[in-house]
């Protein structure tokens, strides 16, 4: 197998309660838990895009093995790791902003930034790792035009 046949499929994060967490990704994102589970190493939830065709990305939130006790927060994404949403509209961005100002976890207003970031925004989840949320940034057509240039080397 060579390095370049595989393919992303997930991205584990800790969570210090995993109800809060799919909640929140719930309603702040288009994902949906889609499996769960209780194994000795803790409580897991995956969440994903169900009707995104292709292969799936899973984000996969691992809480404590019981829900008893503080557990502090622990942020891997922060402060420039991101997991990054594209949307399909200003107001889209605009919206979630909105939302995640009222619910008080927006982390940076909306802003146009040089190309190729595009019209983003980025709230935080209950344990502080940062979500974008972007417009403009178009990364199926970046990837696209990158497959389907001459490649340099040959």
């Amino acid at each position: 197998m060579t390095p370049h046949s595989g393919r992303l499929t997930h991205l584990a994060l800790p969570c210090r309660d995993l109800d809060t967490s799919t909640a929140w990704y719930e309603a702040h994102t288009p994902m949906l838990v889609v499996h769960r589970r209780v194994d000795p190493d803790g409580q897991v939830a995956w969440i994903a895009e169900p009707d995104r065709p292709g292969t799936p990305f899973v984000l996969v939130l691992i809480g404590p093995p019981d829900a008893s006790g503080e557990h502090p927060p622990q942020p891997i994404l922060t402060p420039l790791a991101h997991l990054g949403i594209e949307l399909d509209s200003r107001a889209a961005v605009d919206e979630v902003a909105q939302r995640g100002r009222t619910d008080g976890c927006l982390a940076w207003e909306p802003a146009e930034l040089p190309p190729p970031v595009g019209y983003i925004c980025a709230l935080t989840d209950p344990d502080g790792n940062l979500v974008e949320f972007s417009f403009g940034q178009d990364v199926a057509t970046a990837i696209s035009t990158r497959a389907s240039a001459p490649d340099p080397g040959a």
